[in-house]
Parts: C-alpha cells; sequence; structure tokens
C-alpha cells in the first residue's frame, strides 16, 4: 500500500453518488478496466462473496453506477453518472454480476473477468475505503497498484531483452510477474516509447495504465512522520502549527510545493462551499428516503423556535445540506467518505460563518483535518465495511474538532487534544444504513460527530485531559472494528436496517426499482 496522502486518502475524491468505498473506488477500477481494455470492451462478468458488503449493496450504494461509469471513461464526479443505466446499455457492453462464495478475505472484492473479441483479462480489486482501492491481481499474476503510478504492463517478453534493446528506458520499478511485466513511474510515458515496446520482438501486448488519484507515488518517497507522536515531536521542536505541519508533509508526501498544497485545499474548499450553498436552496431527487429537511430547520432557527444552539445550529443546518446534495447525485468532497461527507465541512464552514473566518483560515483548517485523518488511513480505516461507522462519522468528527482548534488558532496540543477526544466519544458506532441508502441513520450520525467535534473542541481549547494519546486511540478504533459483526459493518443485516420499518423500507425502494 502507497503512503497516505490527504488528498488521496483522506479529503477526497471530489465525487457523486452515495458512497464513496461504492462508487468513486469502484469508477477508479472502472477506469483501469477501460485503460486494460484500450477502451474495446464487449463484456465483463463480475463475482461478488456473499460473505463480503456489495451482494446487497452494489445496486443501491453507488458501485454499478461507479464501476459502469469508469469503464466508460468518467470520472467520479462525470454529471452523466445520474443516467448511468441508460449510457451503459447504449454503449453495448454485457455485463453479468454472479454471487458466489470464493474465499474473499476483504468485504469489498471485486473479482472481474473482461474482454472483447480478440481478447480476454482478469482482475480481482478491493476498496479499501473513502475511495481508495487496490488492484491486487490482474491475469493470475499477484499486483498492488493503487493508482497512484503510470503504468505499463508488458506481456510475452523477457526484461532482459527489454533492458538490451531499451538500456535508457527509465521508470520507478520494473516488477516481472507471471503473466507480463509491470513498469511503474512517476512521469508520464511517451507514446514512442510504448511504439518501441511493442516492436520488441515477443511482445505482443502492452497495457497503458493511467494514474487515477490526484497525488502520485514516485520511488524512495520520504514523508517526515507517519505517526502523531513523531509528528508532535517535529512540531515542538520546529514550533510549527498543525496545519503548517500538514502542509509539510502533503508537500514531501506529493513532491510539490507547499504553496500548492494550499492551492489544492483550496479548491477542495470552493467546492465544500458551493455543495452547501447547493444545499441551502433545497434538492431533489427521486431514489432517495429523507425529504428535504434543510430547509425547514433554517426556518425555524431563522424565526427563533429552536432551541438557543448558537453556532452548533448553524454547524448542523450545513452538515444537513451537505448531506442533501450528497442524497441528490450533487458534487461534493468526500471527507474523509461520502457517507461521512457532511460532519467536516459543516462544523468547520459553519463555525467560520460565525467567526467571520477567511478562506485561508478555512484552508489552514482542513488542512489541520487533513493530516489527522492521515493517521486513522495509515494506521485504522475509513472502511466501514470494515470497522463500522467509526470509521467514517467517528473518524471525520475527530477531524472536525482539530480544524475547529485551528480556526480558533488553539494550540498543536489542543488540536490533537480535540482530535483524540472525539474519537474517544465515537468508538464502536455501527454502520446500518436504513434501505442499504447512504441517507438514515447516516444524517444522524453526520451531526452527531459534528456536535462532537464542537464539544471537543471547547474542551480542548479549555485544556480539558484527554489521557489517552491519538494513535492509540486509533489503534483502539482498529481493534474495536476487527471485534465488530459482520452484519454491523454496511451490509444492511443488522441495526436499524433490519427491524421491521427499516426491511419495509427496503422493499419498497426494490419494488419501485422495477418501474425506473
Amino acid at each position: 500500500m502507497a503512503t497516505s496522502s490527504i488528498f488521496n486518502d483522506v479529503i477526497g475524491p471530489v465525487m457523486r453518488g452515495p458512497s464513496s468505498s461504492h462508487s468513486a473506488a469502484a469508477c477508479r477500477i472502472g477506469l483501469l478496466l477501460r485503460d486494460l481494455m484500450k477502451g474495446d470492451i464487449s463484456h465483463m462478468s463480475i463475482d461478488y462473496d456473499p460473505n463480503g458488503s456489495l451482494v446487497t449493496t452494489h445496486e443501491s450504494q453507488g458501485t454499478d453506477m461507479g464501476l459502469y461509469g469508469g469503464l466508460l471513461g468518467w470520472q467520479a464526479d462525470d454529471h452523466r453518472m445520474m443516467d448511468y443505466k441508460k449510457h451503459i446499455d447504449e454503449s453495448g457492453i454485457n455485463i453479468t454480476v454472479n454471487y458466489l462464495s470464493y474465499d474473499a478475505k476483504h468485504p469489498n472484492n471485486y473479482r472481474i473477468r473482461i474482454g472483447n473479441d480478440t481478447i480476454a483479462h482478469t482482475l480481482s480489486a478491493i476498496s479499501t475505503g473513502g475511495g481508495m482501492m487496490e488492484v491486487q491481481e490482474i491475469d493470475a499474476s499477484e499486483v498492488c497498484i493503487n493508482g497512484d503510478y503510470h503504468e505499463l504492463l508488458i506481456y510475452g517478453a523477457e526484461l532482459e531483452l527489454i533492458d538490451k534493446l531499451l538500456p535508457a528506458l527509465a521508470c520507478d520499478f520494473k516488477l516481472v510477474h507471471k503473466s507480463f511485466i509491470e513498469l511503474k513511474s512517476a512521469d508520464p510515458f511517451e507514446e514512442s516509447l510504448i511504439e518501441k515496446i511493442e516492436g520488441i520482438p515477443g511482445v505482443n501486448n502492452v497495457c497503458y495504465l493511467h494514474p487515477v488519484l490526484p497525488i502520485l507515488s514516485r520511488k524512495d518517497l520520504e514523508v517526515p512522520f507517519l505517526t502523531c507522536k513523531d509528528m508532535m515531536k517535529l512540531g515542538q521542536s520546529q514550533q510549527l502549527d498543525l496545519w503548517q505541519l500538514a502542509a509539510l508533509y502533503e508537500s514531501q508526501r506529493g513532491g510539490i510545493t507547499e504553496q500548492e498544497v494550499l492551492s489544492k485545499m483550496m479548491a477542495i474548499v470552493q467546492v465544500m462551499r458551493s455543495g452547501i450553498e447547493e444545499g441551502l436552496k433545497g434538492t431533489y431527487y427521486e431514489d432517495r428516503i429523507l425529504p428535504v429537511q434543510s430547509l425547514g430547520f433554517k426556518d425555524k432557527m431563522d424565526g427563533k423556535q429552536l432551541l438557543d444552539g448558537g453556532m452548533l445550529n448553524t454547524i448542523v443546518l450545513n452538515t444537513t445540506a451537505m448531506m442533501e446534495v450528497k442524497s441528490s447525485m450533487g458534487v461534493f468532497v468526500a471527507a474523509p467518505t461520502a457517507g461521512s461527507c457532511g460532519a467536516l465541512p459543516g462544523a468547520i464552514f459553519g463555525a467560520a460563518e460565525k467567526l467571520g473566518s477567511s478562506d485561508q483560515e478555512i484552508v489552514r483548517a482542513l488542512l489541520a483535518a487533513g493530516i489527522m485523518g492521515v493517521f486513522i488511513s495509515e494506521h485504522s480505516t475509513f472502511a466501514a465495511e470494515v470497522a463500522g461507522c467509526q470509521a467514517e462519522t467517528g473518524a471525520g468528527g475527530s477531524m472536525a474538532a482539530a480544524g475547529l482548534v485551528t480556526l480558533m488558532n488553539g494550540t498543536l496540543e489542543q488540536c490533537v487534544a480535540a482530535a483524540s477526544l472525539a474519537l474517544q466519544n465515537s468508538l464502536g458506532i455501527v454502520c446500518d444504513p436504513i434501505g442499504n441508502r447512504v441517507e438514515a441513520p447516516c444524517l444522524g450520525k453526520n451531526v452527531m460527530a459534528a456536535s462532537n467535534a464542537l464539544s471537543c473542541a471547547n474542551m480542548a481549547l479549555a485544556n480539558y485531559e484527554h489521557l489517552i494519546p491519538y494513535d492509540e486511540v486509533v489503534q483502539s478504533m482498529k481493534e474495536v472494528g476487527d471485534m465488530m459483526a459482520h452484519e454491523l459493518t454496511c451490509t444492511g443485516l443488522g441495526g436499524l436496517a433490519a427491524t421491521p420499518t427499516g426491511k419495509a423500507i427496503e422493499a419498497k425502494l426494490k419494488e419501485k426499482a422495477k418501474y425506473c
């Protein structure tokens, strides 16, 4: 697995759809499949293991939408995603979905056969949370492809012959597999080079897999720290704030300047703000459970008909608006996931509105949030299918708490304390979406996460003792997730999803889908 990046693993992707684990990750897998087939696809067969999560969720949580959109060459935020069924039918690609028990080791496992009249490939991949994925096998050869390199797969030649005929061939890694030679490069491969490789005796196919992540990897990549403990040591020794440490980390991780890091986060700010503004206008989407509720909340808030929550009410409003945009197929930022996309922007933008914070201050707050998420990505997971909703809204609330303290110009120690407190309060939250839609109780859990973030930020600013170091809390979250029953990790088989009313809603949605 590649070293975590704020923009790859934590704050992003920019997308549409109900779930980053399903929609965005599947889209990235689809894009790689399209490259593997050079865009010429006539048929595809997918196996989902009933012991995982995808059998019950691939239709309702956007796996089909993302995967098929990727096959068509779309990015995760493409406006055509809403009509993916029509477009995939028009493409002529024949798709078969099978439910087969094949001892999949991961709940989000894809086993795929794809081809046309002249060539076929097999691919196995997993979605690892927050839109990230890993291709683990291609054509019976074990690989580790995360979408953060330019990749060439060369079939039919020996590496010695390639090196002999192309001695100047530069790349980060050359890997020899049973079925092909894999070249990884941080830089694009020139078309002229591919033509030379295709002319080497024995070569019968060359596939160019383009990167699908915004931040690429490279050989001998180093980062200044990978644990919160080490980050604290560096920050204290050099008197750096949390957001400065985040900018330093992402700059070294991505091989970009710190100014580029700030610019990338400013672009994220604009997407988040647009999403909240769109939500506050009212949204509509046929295939969703909850009605628009943000407008009613705003009316009650403006009319002083709610309990005086002050800043909290604005945070609740923004969180709701963001979640409603997600549920109406609008564009949003998975931060850290789609299912938890409301808590972080809801908290940060709600607080910023009341504080009069500038966009630059919001950028710093999101960077601070992002670096705390890196430790979760690196040492635990953002996948509810693996660890329940503590890995989504729990993580998002923890990140938001650090961002809120940053908005208040709190210290490095206070930022980390807030994040630790918020994650401690979130251990054990299950993932039980009603009707297999990422709406309820997801909305309430996002509001809870944002509210928790505000409370923990104030506790930290008042120097409450958090007791457990952040690294240990993250490890504990992973261990709690490992103990969770399969039914409580985004399968729709337990919790509220399994109540009589929850099952009735699911049945009603399935019946409705027959006529859509």
